[in-house]
């Protein structure tokens, strides 16, 4: 049984954003501390454990991807007895503000990390970026980013068009260029779609710097919303905290995309517009043996009546296709 002080069962959900704000900082100073860094940011620190997880994200994307509204960690904090950091930006910012490089600054001269055993940061986007160039503040530690960016300095990403807003910023002072924060990690992971052309060059520069790449291959430009839903996002958290993470483990849990409609809808897409109609069909037979897929069983049974309509006499000439 809990002791009552480390029950943690927050419901944040169905609250105005006034009120959830109000509600994580209450909730944050009753088992931890609450800290404004600025307008735009703040961080919410759940002690627990020796394991610490560090998590950048926004309070849009908590908002909206938990379906009780808490940031990311706090599931850790109440299932593995983790202590949790979330640092958070209303939108995407980059975290590349004055108050929280100071933040972190302090962190480094309090000892603050040196507190726990084992530290992972984690970020998704911008807020991959983040979990990479401030995991430098807390040497030995992990990293795991989705889609991260590497620099959004023109100098060096100028073929990156995508965050124009963001061209004034300064991404060449400290924590600055996130691949060199990598130096004083124990192990770095980055996810990423390499057929996202402008995600795949950002993690080559982190690839360049010792990251280990995870590819998800036509998987798409959102690819934390994908993991949650494919229910790997958290044995991938657990995997890299213990630094047991590697290619191997990964690709055994990527094997879940198999039964995820949303891979084998752009799977499909894609092998119909190369006009790749026999593995087309392979794929639809196999996904409607194993799953009520409706959309495949209407484009496998329009393949066999076309192929039926060109065959003579009405055969219908699967066979050639179902030895391949």
């Amino acid at each position: 049984m809990q002791d009552a002080d480390t029950v943690f069962d927050p419901d944040l959900a169905d609250l105005s954003k006034d009120e959830w704000m109000s509600e994580i900082e209450a909730v944050s100073e009753e088992h931890g501390s609450f800290e404004p860094l600025g307008d735009k940011h703040f961080a919410a620190h759940i002690r627990r454990g020796d394991t610490l997880l560090v998590t950048f994200e926004t309070v849009q994307g908590i908002r909206s991807l938990a379906s009780n509204a808490e940031p990311l960690g706090w599931t850790f904090v109440r299932q593995n007895g983790w202590s949790h950091l979330c640092i958070a930006s209303d939108g995407d910012t980059w975290f590349r503000d004055a108050d929280v490089i100071a933040e972190f600054d302090d962190l480094v001269d309090d000892g603050f990390f040196d507190e726990f055993e084992s530290v992972l940061f984690y970020g998704a986007g911008p807020c991959g970026y983040a979990a990479a160039a401030f995991s430098v503040a807390a040497p030995g530690a992990r990293v795991l980013a989705i889609q991260p960016q590497a620099t959004l300095d023109a100098r060096i990403a100028e073929w990156d068009t995508r965050f124009a807003e963001m061209r004034r910023t300064d991404f060449t002072a400290r924590y600055g260029y996130a691949p060199d924060m990598l130096d004083a990690c124990d192990a770095a992971y980055v996810i990423y779609d390499p057929v996202e052309q402008l995600d795949a060059m950002h993690a080559t520069l982190f690839a360049t710097a010792g990251a280990t790449p995870l590819r998800m291959r036509k998987m798409g430009g959102a690819l934390q919303g994908d993991l949650i839903r494919m229910r790997i996002l958290t044995p991938l958290i657990l995997e890299a905290a213990a630094g047991t993470l590697d290619a191997d483990k990964f690709a055994s849990l990527y094997r879940a995309r198999r039964s995820y409609l949303p891979y084998l809808r752009r799977l499909m897409g894609t092998l119909d517009g190369a006009r790749r109609t026999d593995l087309t069909y392979l794929l639809t037979r196999n996904v409607t043996s194993r799953m009520k897929a409706p959309r495949f069983q209407r484009r496998m049974d329009e393949i066999e009546a076309q192929r039926a309509d060109s065959q003579p006499n009405g055969e219908n000439g699967m066979a050639e296709a179902d030895e391949g």
